[in-house]
């Protein structure tokens, strides 16, 4: 995960259970990591990864979906980041945690994550 460009975010959201939490993150952002991997997105359609979704799971079965419209620098471009560290301590024993900085409630930051998928939501002729 050190391989990409880290981005830092100071993120404050609440939490239903502990209230409000501020946290310093940082590591990768989402779409950098998840563009490395390749998704198989239709390159004779301009818009066609507007209908892939990304699912996240952590390791204690908490799970989120966004969309991939919603990371993508042409369109929403949410500095959704995968973070390696968090108020400085390295996350590397538990796994990244996954982070949106624009989220006022922290229901989808996912901890120690165990498996992003991205898959397309309808086929490519809808």
């Amino acid at each position: 995960m050190h391989a990409w460009p880290q981005r830092q975010a100071r993120v404050s959201f609440e939490c239903a259970t502990s209230g409000v939490q501020c946290h310093h993150f940082q590591g990768p952002l989402l779409h950098d990591v998840l563009c490395a991997a390749e998704p198989d997105f239709d390159p004779a359609r301009r818009k066609d990864r507007l209908r892939f979704l990304i699912s996240v799971t952590g390791a204690d079965g908490h799970h989120a979906l966004l969309s991939w419209g919603e990371i993508d620098p042409d369109f929403g471009r949410a500095p959704v980041l995968l973070a390696t560290e968090m108020d400085g301590v390295p996350l590397d024993r538990r796994g990244p945690q996954l982070v949106l900085p624009q989220d006022r409630c922290g229901a989808r930051h996912i901890s120690a994550i165990t498996a992003i998928r991205v898959e397309a939501h309808v086929r490519s002729g809808a």
